[in-house]
């Protein structure tokens, strides 16, 4: 088939690859446009754009896929169908009915739950011991359309989004290939979603990944996780961000700390919550590099003085 491939983050890449690789056309790409990225805020292409420029494949990059322009240039191409992975902009209804074939999105749970922006941290943070991929056709309703193909992966207990989203990305690239060429052939049928078992998984804000350390330590632990790479988990002391990576949970014979007292202890610094200690990771003050906690603790002199992680409100 003549596809056109739409996807953004690095996510999207595995899938992008496997297509280049099959029997199937990639006659064009679809990305967002360039963003402001790193510390000197420079225009930036998108992990995808830049893939496809590689393989000398056009792209296209509306700041609305509604835009006429774009609308125009996709009829062009005359794409059959168009692969989707992590695009990032919803799609209208006449973007939706120029492929014969549909858009097909390749999303990271298990439909219908997890619908959303952010799967695979929601089903980190909620403590599911399952999840999956599932290739869709896309219709109005968000991540509501009937399903193609679906796969599964179990979650592990050290598991951070970033790793589960690898493991993911890797094997929904071959569900993506398997998809189409049943699409092609006309063995694969889609069939509808299930009226039960929906839920939702918002896009997880730096707001949302504040540390709470009221909370039970096995929370804190699939928070920080859920978090780990982004948007990162946060706390603070003596009013300073402190960004941190994934915890660990104490033994029993830890002892017991007030809630969010922290103290250094002589191999690990652990700080109290509303049921064990955990024990830190690595961490980053803001402005400054990331350390072990150990490190860190001995820069702000925790061991000479009794300390509690505080909250303040994000910038």
């Amino acid at each position: 088939m003549r596809l056109a491939f739409a996807g953004t983050p690095a996510a999207a890449l595995p899938t992008l690859d496997a297509l280049l690789k099959s029997r199937h056309e990639v006659a064009a790409v679809i990305s967002r446009p360039d963003a402001r990225a790193g510390r000197g805020q420079r225009l930036a292409a998108s992990p995808v754009t830049r893939r496809a420029a590689e393989a000398g494949i056009q792209v296209l990059q509306p700041e609305r896929p509604g835009d006429p322009e774009f609308l125009a240039r996709l009829r062009e191409i005359a794409p059959d169908c168009c692969p989707v992975v992590a695009y990032g902009a919803l799609l209208p209804q006449s973007a939706l009915d120029i492929p014969a074939h549909g858009w097909v999105n390749l999303h990271f749970s298990i439909l219908p739950a997890w619908r959303g922006a952010a799967p695979v941290q929601h089903a980190i943070l909620h403590g599911d011991d399952l999840t999956g991929a599932t290739t869709f056709r896309i219709v109005r309703e968000l991540d509501a359309g009937p399903v193609f193909g679906v796969l599964t992966e179990p979650i592990r207990p050290s598991d951070t989004a970033g790793d589960l989203l690898d493991r993911l990305a890797g094997a929904g690239a071959d569900l993506m290939v398997a998809t189409l060429d049943g699409i092609q052939s006309g063995e694969l049928q889609a069939r509808d979603q299930p009226p039960h078992g929906v839920s939702m998984a918002p896009k997880v804000t730096t707001a949302d990944a504040r540390v709470e350390w009221a909370a039970p330590a096995m929370a804190i632990d699939r928070l920080v996780r859920a978090c780990t790479p982004e948007p990162g988990a946060w706390t603070e002391l003596d009013d300073v961000r402190v960004k941190l990576w994934p915890v660990a949970l104490a033994g029993a014979d830890a002892g017991s700390l007030g809630i969010g007292e922290v103290r250094a202890l002589r191999d690990r610094v652990v700080v109290g919550t509303a049921t064990t200690l955990v024990v830190l990771g690595d961490v980053q003050p803001h402005g400054k590099r990331r350390m072990p906690a150990a490190d860190w603790a001995r820069g702000v002199r925790l061991g000479a003085r009794q300390a509690v992680l505080g909250r303040d409100e994000p910038g």
